[in-house]
């Protein structure tokens, strides 16, 4: 059994506690890059079973924090990320064994080479090291993460939301069974056991050098803290201000049925379709049908002038929900004049995130993948594929905008780096 989780609340010396948690990462990290993958596949699958062990207390811990949150006055789609039940528990445990069935980045050759001199040079995945995450709400990214960094190698850190502190200690609690049952080090997976905001902030300055990349997963407030605080790398987006255009050769049936998946499966990710583009050449036979669909659907329409006056229940757009990131069943509808402009629009008021067309002209379709600077983008398909189990990753550990290292859904692969082996038969540099 392993020992209960330490509360460092009122500790008064949450620096040092924080430094001994950095150390014991460094070293878990160690352990952790030398581990065999069969022992490391090995490891989650008892992570998961200790999950499915421990349902009952997961789910009472999380009772706590939901009726917590309620007296707070929490709603809306921040209670729903914050819920656990049943069903979503027994989805945490099947995503580690997801992830678990996936191949060990870590040994991997990506490349292999001889120079003229003899030398045979390879470059090989390694892991990161240690990894911190700061989160917000979900519970489950507890186990996401931390399992995530395992399989890759690293050890994690994670600091989750104040909100989900108690469920993210038993999830925890169950983590470290499965840990202390596969003879692995406890510190490969440690969760911050305070509320104090003070520990963020020892933790984006990098713990003594002990933190190696910084994963923010949460609204535009802590993304945009971490960025401006963090002294090691982060990998992150700020906002997911995602875009549906629906071109002129798009079929009707086609594009409702992907505008309204995109926008309504689940408003409140970072996938959601904010903005619908309309091009002007099929804004005649389109436009009402897709105000339509989602006004009966529950979601209320911000539009520009062509759009206002398609529906009276559509309200005038302003111009900054152009590059809002609603996280809510609102979507701000235009009429572009053509792709061109779509592509223009989307340039200047999207996050680099996540942007979709819906044609079936394929020259628009390669024009659009390929002028389209963001992370993902997609041709007739939702923008709420963006998410690293649809990409076959497993979980993903997050969504990363940058140009360094990772982009789009951050994996097991993106959770490693690479090294250069260099195998020679003696020789030496003139």
């Amino acid at each position: 059994m392993a020992a209960p989780l330490k509360s460092i609340e009122g500790s008064g010396d949450i620096a040092a506690s924080m430094r001994e948690i950095g150390r014991r990462a460094r070293a878990a990290a160690r352990t952790l890059a030398l581990t065999p993958a069969e022992q490391k596949n090995r490891a989650l699958q008892l992570l998961a079973a200790a999950i499915r062990a421990q349902v009952s207390p997961i789910l009472a811990a999380n009772a706590e924090d939901v009726a917590e949150a309620r007296t707070a006055g929490i709603t809306g789609a921040f209670l729903d990320r914050l819920a656990l039940d049943p069903a979503r528990v027994e989805a945490i445990a099947a995503g580690i064994d997801v992830i678990r069935a996936l191949k060990d980045p870590v040994g991997t050759v990506m490349e292999s080479w001889r120079r003229p001199n003899g030398m045979q040079i390879e470059r090989v995945r390694v892991p990161l090291g240690v990894i911190g995450i700061i989160y917000e709400s979900r519970p489950n990214v507890t186990a996401d993460a931390g399992v995530l960094c395992l399989k890759a190698g690293n050890a994690a850190i994670l600091r989750g939301g104040s909100d989900s502190l108690r469920s993210s200690r038993a999830i925890l609690a169950a983590l470290s069974e499965g840990l202390h049952a596969a003879g692995l080090p406890e510190g490969s997976i440690q969760l911050v056991p305070t509320r104090d905001r003070a520990a963020v902030g020892l933790m984006l300055a990098g713990l003594d050098g002990n933190i190696d990349v910084i994963v923010p997963r949460g609204g535009k407030g802590l993304v945009a803290r971490v960025q401006a605080e963090a002294r090691v790398p982060v990998f992150a987006h700020l906002e997911g201000v995602c875009h549906v255009f629906v071109h002129r050769a798009a079929s009707l049936d086609m594009a409702k049925k992907i505008v309204l998946n995109a926008k309504m499966r689940r408003t409140g990710v970072c996938g959601a379709a904010e903005t619908l583009l309309v091009d002007r050449a099929c804004a005649a036979t389109h436009l009402r049908p897709l105000t339509d669909m989602l006004i009966e659907a529950g979601c209320e329409i911000r539009g520009d002038t062509v759009t206002s006056g398609v529906d009276k229940r559509v309200k005038a757009a302003s111009e900054d929900d152009w590059s809002t990131e609603y996280l809510d069943a609102i979507i701000a509808v235009k009429v572009v004049d053509d792709i061109s402009a779509a592509i223009e629009h989307i340039e200047r008021y999207g996050s680099h995130h996540t942007d979709a067309i819906v044609t079936d002209d394929q020259a628009a379709a390669e024009k659009f993948l390929r002028e389209v600077d963001s992370a993902i983008v997609l041709h007739n398909a939702s923008t709420q594929f963006a998410d690293g189990s649809e990409f076959g990753f497993g979980a993903e550990i997050g969504i990363a905008t940058g140009r360094l290292h990772a982009r789009g859904p951050v994996g097991v692969d993106q959770l490693t780096t690479f090294k250069y082996r260099i195998h020679g038969s003696g020789q030496t540099r003139p």
